[in-house]
């Protein structure tokens, strides 16, 4: 479903005059790695212009609140506690009402709908202490069908406007969905949206499926699967739900893709007896590149945002260590010099940090460190956390944590990367190996 984004009309930004703010600077979160005291935030129910729209301006205004609280940063105000109410999107806002109940940011917003099925949401965000609004009223168009998303891109906005960080609720995740017991475990893709709703099975359960990665403009799905009996990468489009072998060689076992920033590179891995490398495959003319060649395992290689250098996972020191190199390839430079085992290691789109898994004395983790290795942080520890994925904003990071135990099932969870804020994320059954989409377009 397209969405139009549209600034509104001059007509619709109405001149409030300014209060006397009651605090210095304007609205904004500034997110360090100390505790913050989330935002208060107002959001009353979003206006039905018309008939129609009653059901669809409840679910938007819900969902955004959603959204919104569920980064942690911020707290919705209930309804209880309101003085006014909006009732008519154009009108005046009362500050004063919304200062007495501590309210520092106000969401406003209308929905309306067509007799062909159209539907249009349009809201303001307001900083209450200053009196005026922050930044300029938007619209966005689209179908019944569709409301989800339009929903999203308002709390987009919010959140954007308000952190200076970009959003990263319409965007997509790509998993493994799992059903059945631990010893006999059927594997399927599925994709979803970022907060597991609109769950679709993207693979049937034929076949062991590992490790989907998307494409940068999120329209294609990198994965490794056991249908041949040995590990194959597949390349699929998610529109079409069409796959094809992408790289395939008698003797070899082939695994762990992922796309260069271009989308027209494959980094992956090829097995042959007891040595791992790491290649890279042009997808339109089909030339092949070896990137590494140590008697050694060296997988699970990732780009930086600008295609520049490679971090992977490599046995060559005698533990399983973290490694940057050029993407031309050439001699790697360590990374990980902590206690324990490491992998996965994930480049962030922002390219200051890398996520990675840790396993130290029975406990493993999802961390964060520098490019260089420095400054080395966990953000979380169980029995079995695994698989870092990055939102596109570079703020959140979801993976995979497993229960113990014969009867032990795998879930998806996020966290913020400051460590805060570990939330599971909802899944109809067990789900594994998430890779975050970039946001939708």
């Amino acid at each position: 479903m397209m969405i139009r984004l549209l600034s509104m009309l001059a007509v619709l930004i109405l001149g409030v005059p300014a209060m006397a703010p009651a605090q210095s600077g304007p609205l904004r979160i500034e997110i360090t790695e100390g505790v913050i005291e989330p935002m208060p935030f107002a959001l009353p129910g979003f206006v039905a212009e018309g008939s129609g729209a009653e059901s669809l301006a409840a679910d938007i205004t819900r969902l955004v609140g959603e959204d919104l609280i569920g980064t942690g940063l911020f707290r919705q105000i209930g309804p209880e506690a309101f003085i006014s109410q909006i009732t008519n999107f154009a009108a005046p806002v009362q500050f004063a009402d919304w200062r007495a109940i501590n309210a520092q940011a106000l969401i406003t917003g209308a929905v309306s709908t067509n007799g062909s099925g159209g539907v249009s949401v349009k809201f303001r965000l307001y900083d209450v202490f200053a009196g005026q609004e922050l930044g300029q009223g938007l619209q966005f168009e689209g179908t019944a069908e569709g409301w989800r998303r339009m929903a999203h891109k308002v709390a987009d906005a919010v959140y954007s406007r308000i952190t200076g960080e970009g959003g990263y609720f319409d965007s997509r995740v790509v998993f493994v969905s799992e059903t059945g017991p631990k010893d006999n475990r059927a594997k399927r893709l599925a994709i979803m949206d970022y907060d597991g709703a609109n769950q679709k099975f993207l693979t049937d359960a034929s076949s062991i499926v590992l490790a989907p990665r998307f494409s940068p403009a999120g329209d294609r799905v990198l994965y490794t699967s056991y249908e041949s009996g040995r590990p194959r990468i597949y390349l699929l489009d998610v529109g079409s739900v069409q796959r094809r072998v992408l790289e395939e060689q008698p003797g070899t076992m082939s695994f762990a893709p992922r796309f260069a920033p271009d989308g027209q590179t494959v980094i992956f891995s090829i097995s042959e007896g007891s040595n791992t490398d790491i290649y890279s495959l042009n997808l339109s003319t089909g030339a092949r590149r070896q990137l590494t060649s140590s008697p050694s395992i060296e997988t699970a290689p990732s780009y930086s945002p600008n295609g520049s250098r490679i971090v992977f996972e490599s046995d060559r020191s005698g533990t399983q260590q973290l490694y940057v190199m050029s993407a031309s390839g050439g001699e790697p430079t360590r990374i990980s010099f902590g206690e324990g085992r490491y992998g996965t290691p994930v480049w962030s789109p922002r390219g200051d940090l890398i996520a990675f898994t840790k396993q130290n004395k029975g406990r493993f983790h999802i961390g964060v460190m520098r490019t260089d290795g420095s400054e080395e942080r966990l953000l979380t520890a169980s029995f079995l956390d695994e698989g870092p994925t990055w939102a596109p904003n570079g703020r959140v990071i979801m993976f995979t944590r497993e229960t113990r135990g014969e009867a032990g099932q795998a879930s998806l969870y996020s966290v913020d990367v400051s460590g805060r804020n570990l939330r599971r994320v909802p899944t109809p059954g067990g789900a594994s190996d998430p890779a975050w989409s970039p946001l939708l377009r």
